[in-house]
């Protein structure tokens, strides 16, 4: 367990940014902010909106959104309780009486049917052939039953696809940049760290998710699955790597 607020704040802090240029950047108010870290959960409208502010301020501040959220959901969020159903809601049983005389008229229709049917076959015409329209009716049924068991053996959906690696490649093509990569987030394992000297390349290929410190990245070229980035920013910033491309978290 963690300091949800105070981590924000410091967070924000070590990287020196103020409250107004973060709320330009990320477009949530100022207040919501000032609230997220300072714990006052109940000035934000609900708890979609905390989770959702929680995950974009941790996530422009280079952490990982998915943590704060999680923290937040085991601390604060209320597993909703259902109404028990009331006593006078409930359905009343039948009474045994009632289900006696069902039982009775059942037995009786059943005798009944039974006496017909044995007085059809003593008084019948013996050795008559089977009628046509028995066998035909026989057909019609096997073929009805053949199709319903036809229909039970569909075949399942394709599961959804995967979601895909982000292989990407750095190259300093016009001078030295130094270079932090993380996978996942700010706080995920540390894969790279070091500068780029001008003609070298390295290359990332085993992660979904990959996070970004880079001191000059007007130097370097990139791909992403043989796609050229083309939004590299020019000056020292923190940027997020997926298989749909870069995305911008935050400039020095």
């Amino acid at each position: 367990m963690f300091e949800i607020g105070n981590s924000l704040r410091e967070a924000r802090l070590r990287q020196g940014f103020e409250l107004p240029r973060v709320e330009a950047d990320t477009k949530i108010r100022a207040k919501y902010l000032r609230a997220l870290e300072e714990e006052h959960f109940d000035v934000l409208p609900g708890d979609t909106y905390v989770k959702g502010f929680l995950r974009t301020y941790a996530e422009y501040l280079g952490l990982d959104g998915q943590l704060y959220v999680d923290e937040y959901s085991s601390r604060f969020v209320r597993e909703e309780e259902f109404p028990v159903q009331s006593a006078a809601a409930r359905p009343r049983p039948r009474s045994r009486r009632m289900e006696s005389n069902f039982v009775v008229v059942a037995l009786a229709g059943i005798v009944a049917v039974t006496i017909l049917v044995v007085v059809a076959w003593k008084f019948g015409t013996a050795g008559t052939p089977t009628s046509p329209a028995l066998l035909d009716g026989g057909a019609a049924s096997t073929t009805q039953s053949s199709t319903t068991t036809g229909h039970k053996n569909q075949p399942s959906k394709p599961s959804a696809p995967a979601k895909r690696l982000a292989k990407v490649t750095l190259a300093a093509s016009g001078g030295d940049c130094w270079v932090q990569v993380r996978a996942g987030s700010a706080r995920g394992d540390l894969i790279y760290e070091g500068t780029l000297q001008r003609g070298q390349t390295q290359r990332f290929t085993k992660w979904k998710r990959l996070w970004m410190q880079l001191g000059a990245p007007a130097y370097l070229r990139g791909t992403v699955n043989g796609h050229r980035i083309g939004n590299m920013p020019n000056g020292p910033a923190i940027v997020t790597v997926t298989s749909k491309g870069l995305q911008l978290v935050s400039v020095a």
